[in-house]
């Protein structure tokens, strides 16, 4: 009995695939009949598609218009499989097996992943300060780096050569860029302030592809992964463009409020060393100004400003930035100080109440306190990153040398208080450590 059974189950198996199989052969046959009689040509995917035109579910190899040689000329990029009966597809559909693609219809969309794109500019003698810099992102990032590095052109051979050494890392890729002012007032723009500061003011008319963009000077050191700054872009509100830290916390001991002498954001000003931008909004922006009734876009507003306010500025361009947000406040997100950590935050007695409460983000070593002997806590923390290298146990092991070496510095006001200096560095490298080794 249980035998007769067998064979009833197999033939009843068999009799199904042969349906299977004959509803497959008459779709195909409708197909080709229909592509004879002038079907339209359909080279887009359905609206519901990707902008890349990849449907939900196809893996990497999937069949392309090429692959269908021989009705490339109706059928879409891929197939769609819709859960009518497949002999009643619409005719600009591709005659393949959808009984087969409909198990994978809600298969895992792929998304590519996401990278930090990390901007900044170098020259004259910035080539160690700006590799240091990008190790310590290196270092603690999750997300694959992307650099992008604006140099003198006599610096591109030792960044090529330091970097390529990386690539054991297979965590960043990078694009070297010549300095680049607009030709009829480069002279005047290169010398602003510092020599190529104001390159970052044209980063978002020459990196057009670029949607959003982490820009920072050269004397930045990152203490915590990269990501958790860039994911601050999710925090802004439909109006935001970008983001910068405040000047000073402590007005008393502010510039712009008691020494500007041009229009500036906020109570204090804000500082341009480290800039999260959505450059994307900031190229279709139309900015207010105090020079027109008429709101200008970004390429358009820069010349102008530098015209009217040259006499009156001091910083550069970050004056400049400054001018534009006074106008445009709704445009600007501003994060705490512990994300743009200074020696104005501790030279007169701390000020930053974020960062002694949960340490030192990154830190901003202006006033070239890496290299001389004035702030001994920024330059001992400058030159163990600088000194260590990408190996797990020479990481791990720089801590306590490096607060052997703090201790050192209480005798000033911002040694006093060194541990926020490393108590960041600290959760940062612990969590590095717990990572799976693929990921650190």
């Amino acid at each position: 009995m249980r035998r007769y059974l067998r064979v009833v189950v197999l033939c009843l198996a068999c009799g199904f695939c042969s349906l299977l199989y004959a509803f497959s052969q008459l779709a195909v046959s409708l197909e080709e009949g229909a592509g004879g009689v002038g079907g339209k040509p359909q080279a887009a995917a359905a609206s519901w598609l990707g902008g890349d035109g990849r449907g939900a579910g196809r893996g990497v190899g999937s069949a392309g218009p090429a692959a269908h040689h021989g009705r490339s000329d109706r059928c879409k990029e891929f197939s769609l499989c819709y859960w009518n009966p497949y002999w009643m597809l619409p005719s600009d559909v591709c005659g393949m097996n959808c009984f087969w693609e409909a198990a994978f219809r809600y298969g895992v969309k792929m998304q590519p992943t996401e990278r930090v794109h990390l901007a900044v500019v170098a020259c004259g003698e910035r080539l160690e300060e700006t590799v240091t810099m990008l190790k310590s992102a290196l270092i603690f990032s999750i997300k694959p780096l992307q650099f992008h590095i604006f140099a003198e052109d006599q610096l591109h051979d030792s960044f090529k050569g330091i970097l390529d050494s990386w690539s054991f890392l297979q965590t960043f890729t990078y694009s070297l860029y010549p300095i680049t002012f607009p030709s009829e007032n480069a002279a005047e723009w290169k010398k602003l302030f510092k020599p190529c500061a104001s390159q970052r003011l044209f980063l978002p008319l020459i990196l057009k592809e670029v949607d959003s963009l982490l820009y920072v000077d050269t004397d930045i050191l990152f203490l915590r992964p990269v990501d958790d700054i860039w994911s601050l872009l999710k925090k802004f509100n439909s109006t935001q463009i970008a983001a910068m830290a405040p000047e000073h916390e402590e007005p008393r001991i502010g510039w712009y409020n008691r020494f500007a002498r041009h229009p500036y954001y906020g109570k204090t000003g804000v500082n341009s060393g480290v800039m999260l931008m959505n450059m994307t909004r900031m190229r279709r922006k139309y900015f207010k100004n105090d020079m027109t009734t008429v709101r200008l876009r970004w390429g358009d507003i820069l010349m102008p400003l530098l015209k009217k306010y040259k006499l009156n500025i001091t910083w550069g361009d970050q004056d400049l930035l400054n001018i534009i947000f006074f106008h445009n406040p709704e445009s600007l997100f501003v994060f705490p100080c512990q994300w743009n950590y200074r020696p104005d935050h501790c030279i007169y007695g701390s000020n930053c109440q974020e960062a002694e409460e949960e340490g030192i983000f990154i830190l901003h070593g202006n006033r070239g306190v890496y290299h001389d002997d004035k702030q001994p806590a920024f330059r001992a923390i400058y030159e163990a990153l600088r000194n260590c290298s990408f190996e797990d146990d020479n990481i791990h092991s720089l801590l306590k040398p490096l607060e052997l070496e703090l201790q050192k510095t209480v005798h000033t006001y911002c040694g006093k208080i060194y541990k926020i200096f490393i108590k960041q560095l600290t959760k940062s490298i612990q969590d590095r450590y717990d990572r799976p080794p693929k990921e650190r």
